[in-house]
């Protein structure tokens, strides 16, 4: 388990490993915000006067210092869950103030998932389009599909290795932004007037085109949050003072762009004025650091999204899926169906837009939803914590108004490729929302009884020894949260459908906790020697492995005395040979006999759907096939007494 304290200690390479982690999305950013603020300006044929540069660079300025700054930095990483962040686990700190809040944590997620597609797009193919300034023949697509493809193929074997280059790298990509921002700086110091916020609101209030450029602006801050994402990987203090180094090169390189506008006021569309301060002796070189850049970001966003689905997994907000470990760094992980998903979005981003410039219309509006979200569960999160109301208040109207008046500007992109985002979004929430109502629904229809009430004849069962053995030891999941109840199905499964004896049976119980790392469990005894019940309390962000887990239990209880598994067949007792273990699922499936309403039964054949296609029961919980029987139980049990029938006498 993780030492929240531990990891929240400042240090010179947690520093570094920050830079390399949380900011590869914002710091890719210079690579197209001010370039669709202008393009937009252009399209709508104003011309580029000081004032619109001011406004635009003040705007940016003010949106990184308000959402990033403030917004993320300052409060939101304070609602930290043992150490870890992310909306999924701030999710789990909140989510027992209001049901309805799981709307906002799973739009969210599928924002971010959606983010996850559109980041490498935008960013390898930015920076790869660099090279057309010099060469302007050059074909960008199949180089940008060949990396990304390259990205998503490496991600099976780790990344440990390479992730120990990012903090260098990022460093140096920071520190040339602001080198270069700072060079164009000097050759007009006025460009510093920027940093007054007269110049937004005067920008905002006058402009006709002002919601388009927040959209253009929105582009700044996409990358915000990562850094509460990435807040267990790095430690609060460590994100907190990066942040200042970043947010400083950042603004010196925008600076630098609006001191080129201010010198090139017939501002050309093909052009990109991130590019265009670069000087040319340098410009092959900086398109490489720019790819690495790039590379890196999409990795932030790849890896983000694993984490992002192992999460909704054990909070029951997704299907099933494997999930691999492919190095010992910790907390790495891989899920190839969300590998593969991602690549082939990536790829058919890039083949539809062609260009980053037909890219930005898609960009931003899914990660403005995720803002909203997590403003929303932030305010609970602040209540819970017992934070005076009005400062509550305070900070839903400041970034609810913020974020909708962004959500406005980026909604004047439906059209030009906002629609792809809200699509991929809309697919991936019908995914979550399926998977989390129909868990709800299955739970309506769960019989429980008193497992006391079966105490005597579980016990005569296990010594009949006119039933043949089922097995030595039987183990059922129970999906009970008390060791005085038991599902009905489990008591048929084992008294009536075939009766199944056992010298000892178990009851396995995994309750997954609103902390991230937790491995506890608890024994209970019903019935000494013959019905043993084990509560496992794992935290959401633990490996859900059944089988291990219940053997080092037995083990221990072995190892204590407290249980014997000895097989108690005559010729294997005598030289104490362990008993087999055997596991019964019982897998629901929905009757064509049932009447549920047509919303709750297109729920749940979306759901059955996506059972088919995700990771069977067995694997799921890391059981091993060969000692598993699956048997299937309706789920909803429709009794003879509720059919009326006349009998015609003879």
């Amino acid at each position: 388990m993780s030492d929240p304290k531990r990891i929240h200690k400042l240090s010179a390479a947690g520093l570094l490993i920050s830079l390399g982690i949380v900011y590869g999305d914002i710091g890719t950013s210079p690579l197209y915000t001010l370039r669709a603020i202008f393009n937009t300006i252009s399209d709508a044929g104003q011309a580029i006067t000081p004032l619109v540069v001011l406004g635009s660079l003040s705007c940016i300025i003010w949106t990184l210092t308000l959402q990033t700054t403030i917004k993320y930095v300052v409060i939101t990483l304070r609602a930290d869950n043992k150490g870890e962040g992310g909306i999924l686990s701030l999710y789990s700190l909140v989510r027992k103030k209001a049901r309805w809040l799981v709307i906002p944590a799973i739009i969210g997620g599928c924002a971010l998932l959606a983010d996850g597609i559109i980041t490498p797009s935008i960013t390898v193919t930015t920076a790869i389009e660099g090279l057309q300034v010099k060469f302007p023949w050059f074909q960008v697509i199949p180089v940008v599909i060949g990396i990304i493809v390259c990205l998503f193929v490496i991600q099976q074997f780790g990344t440990s290795l390479v992730g120990k280059l990012f903090g260098p790298i990022m460093f140096f990509w920071f520190a040339t932004l602001g080198a270069l921002g700072l060079f164009y700086i000097v050759q007009d110091v006025t460009i510093i007037k920027a940093l007054n916020p007269y110049y937004a609101y005067h920008l905002l209030t006058t402009n006709p085109e002002a919601l388009l450029i927040l959209g253009g602006v929105f582009l700044c801050t996409t990358g915000a949050e990562a850094l509460y994402s990435d807040l267990g990987h790095c430690g609060r203090a460590n994100i907190r003072i990066s942040w200042i180094f970043v947010k400083l090169t950042l603004i010196l390189n925008y600076l630098g762009q609006g001191v080129w506008l201010l010198q090139h006021p017939k501002y050309d569309d093909a052009l990109n004025p991130f590019y265009q301060i670069v000087p040319s002796a340098y410009l092959l070189p900086m398109v490489a650091l720019a790819t690495i850049a790039a590379i890196i970001a999409s990795q932030a966003m790849i890896t983000g999204s694993f984490t992002l689905i192992s999460e909704a997994v054990r909070l029951n907000l997704w299907p099933k899926v494997r999930i691999n470990y492919p190095s010992n760094q910790k907390g790495q992980i891989y899920v190839p169906s969300i590998n593969w998903l991602l690549c082939a979005g990536c790829i058919g981003v890039v083949l539809i837009f062609q260009k980053s410039i037909n890219m930005e219309g898609a960009y931003g509006l899914a990660i403005n939803l995720t803002f909203l979200s997590t403003t929303i569960l932030v305010a609970f999160y602040m209540w819970r914590k017992k934070v005076p109301r009005y400062i509550i208040a305070i900070f839903i109207i400041i970034y609810g108004l913020l974020e909708l008046a962004f959500l406005a500007g980026n909604m004047t992109k439906f059209f030009h490729g906002g629609f792809v985002t809200l699509l991929i979004g809309a697919a991936l929430f019908s995914v979550m929302w399926s998977w989390y109502v129909s868990r709800k629904i299955k739970n309506r229809y769960i019989k429980y009884v008193e497992i006391e009430d079966y105490f005597q004849i579980i016990e005569e069962l296990s010594s009949d020894q006119s039933v043949p053995k089922y097995a030595s030891q039987l183990v059922y999941l129970t999906s009970a949260n008390f060791k005085t109840e038991i599902e009905s199905k489990i008591i048929y499964s084992i008294l009536q459908k075939q009766p199944k004896r056992a010298d000892i049976y178990w009851l396995v119980h995994v309750d997954v906790v609103d902390e991230p790392f937790a491995s506890d469990y608890k024994v209970e005894f019903l019935i000494p020697g013959k019905l043993i019940r084990i509560d496992f309390r794992l935290g959401f962000r633990e490996e859900q492995r059944v089988n291990l887990l219940y053997r080092k239990v037995v083990e221990d209880l072995v190892k204590n005395g407290e249980v014997d598994i000895t097989s108690q067949y005559t010729s294997l007792k005598k030289h104490k040979i362990v008993g087999d273990f055997r596991f019964v699922l019982l897998e629901k499936q929905l009757s064509k006999f049932t009447s549920l309403s047509f919303y709750e039964s297109s729920i749940l054949q979306y759901y059955f759907i996506l059972k088919k296609l995700s990771l069977s029961e067995e694997r799921g919980f890391g059981l091993e096939s060969s000692y598993v029987d699956v048997e299937k139980v309706p789920l909803i049990f429709v009794a003879s007494d509720e059919i009326e029938l006349n009998r015609i006498p003879n």
